[in-house]
């Protein structure tokens, strides 16, 4: 168990980071944030900001010799600084999660393979396979870019073949997914948490 005075790490420095922070040094804790950009809304209020990048050597080697752990704000940090800090200090999600989630594709197939229900899904990689991946679908699509798309960003609706390979020539032609597109009824969010020992705990959003 990490108690309180001991000092924790955040990296990415935006609303999300500023909240983790405040409440953290609410519990007694020391916070350290490493966040590229100067103005950070989560730096401004750490007790220790590193303006650094995220894949920064010497930033990260001293984020982990500060801190007792360090989690991500957000999915797009690179897996391999969270692998580097993981090196010298506890660090969750670790960084082979974290990979994961930063691939549409990957996590999709990920989720699927693991037995889960996903939206029916293609891999989309080159002109042929977006056609392809809209016929197949037959229906009202999202295309979406496999990497760094949030927030509705990287994202188009399509409907059929034809506005599939327009949206992906408009994305770069970056490898992308092509998701059904569904009716949804309801939408749950779960924070789950896990103990050093592995036990599972889940909270209520």
């Amino acid at each position: 168990m990490i108690l309180p005075g001991a000092t924790l790490g955040v990296l990415g420095g935006g609303q999300l980071g500023r909240m983790f922070t405040m409440r953290a040094q609410t519990m007694g804790y020391r916070v350290v944030v490493l966040d590229p950009a100067a103005p950070s809304p989560a730096g401004s209020v750490a007790d220790h900001h590193l303006q650094a990048a995220y894949d920064d050597p010497a930033a990260l080697d001293e984020m982990g010799r500060l801190c007792a752990a360090v989690t991500t704000e957000f999915e797009n940090v690179p897996a391999q600084s969270l692998a580097r800090l993981a090196q010298s200090c506890v660090v969750t999600p670790p960084g082979t999660a974290v990979s994961i989630a930063q691939d549409r594709i990957t996590e999709k197939e990920f989720l699927r393979d693991a037995g889960f229900a996903t939206a029916p899904f293609r891999p989309v990689r080159t002109i042929q396979e977006a056609e392809t991946a809209a016929a197949q679908l037959a229906g009202p699509a999202l295309l979406k870019t496999s990497r760094l798309g949030y927030d509705g960003k990287g994202q188009a609706a399509v409907n059929g073949p034809v506005e599939a390979r327009e949206a992906f020539e408009r994305f770069g032609q970056v490898p992308c997914v092509l998701e059904q597109r569904l009716e949804l009824e309801l939408e749950l969010s779960v924070v789950l948490a896990r103990g050093r020992s592995g036990a599972l705990v889940s909270f209520p959003p």
